[in-house]
């Protein structure tokens, strides 16, 4: 499959805001697409967008880049799979593509779910560089108490008792602005995986430190969540003029 999605490897970070401007305005005049599994309607950037290569074969096309015709689903992994199994996926792709030559690999659920967690760490890497990320566990209290942390995120082998301080620190930061109810969000990684996309060393805690910022991983985040069945998600806190982002209990 022709492939011209960039990742966040390759791209600078001003480069990289202006496809994401770009993309963005793109979708504000884009119409609704249709889960081809759920019938569920929703923008590109609520759905994931499959597409087909020359020799028939179907692969996730996470940023909806790829050539030619796609096909849109919106249901999560475990629907997805089921659909395989039962052969109604191949029939649903092969209408959604028109035509009868697409190829369904037995892998194509864990595949998009791999290519979602790739997006995702992509995305906190560049905002790592572009500097908008902060790690150390003392140096995210401090922000968080002065309620400068929009998101907050812990590596999924992170101390209970490390992931509570900050969840407290986050805490006091936020009821300085009238927003309660919130800690910081586990992530389906460990440590090592974490570290290795940031280029850091045991980074265990992560801590957005720019309402913008925050958004975009927001969002990569709570698709790749989504999708493998992670039904609590980053999500905007109440006072919108903040842009603060944590996840709500």
């Amino acid at each position: 499959m022709a492939d011209h999605d960039e990742t966040a490897e390759e791209l600078d970070p001003a480069t990289a805001a202006s496809i994401d401007a770009g993309d963005a305005a793109a979708r504000r005049h884009d119409p609704e697409r249709r889960c081809i599994v759920s019938g569920v309607k929703g923008t590109r950037d609520a759905l994931i967008r499959l597409a087909l290569g020359p020799d028939g074969t179907v692969a996730p096309d996470i940023r909806a880049k790829a050539p030619g015709r796609g096909a849109w689903i919106g249901c999560d992994l475990a629907t997805l799979q089921k659909a395989l199994d039962k052969g109604k996926l191949k029939g649903a792709l092969m209408r959604a593509f028109k035509t009868s030559a697409v190829i369904v690999p037995d892998d194509l659920p864990a595949k998009i779910a791999a290519a979602l967690e790739r997006a995702a760490l992509d995305r906190l890497g560049l905002e790592a560089r572009a500097g908008a990320l902060l790690t150390g566990a003392d140096r995210i209290a401090d922000q968080a108490r002065k309620g400068a942390v929009h998101l907050l995120l812990h590596a999924a082998d992170a101390a209970e008792d490390g992931s509570r301080r900050l969840d407290q620190a986050l805490r006091v930061g936020l009821d300085q602005i009238g927003v309660s109810d919130v800690r910081g969000l586990a992530l389906p990684v460990t440590r090592s995986i974490l570290s290795m996309a940031l280029g850091r060393e045991n980074v265990v805690h992560v801590a957005l430190i720019a309402p913008a910022a925050a958004a975009r991983v927001s969002h990569a985040l709570s698709r790749w969540r989504s999708f493998i069945g992670l039904t609590e998600g980053a999500e905007p806190c109440d006072d919108a003029s903040q842009g603060s982002s944590a996840l709500r209990n």
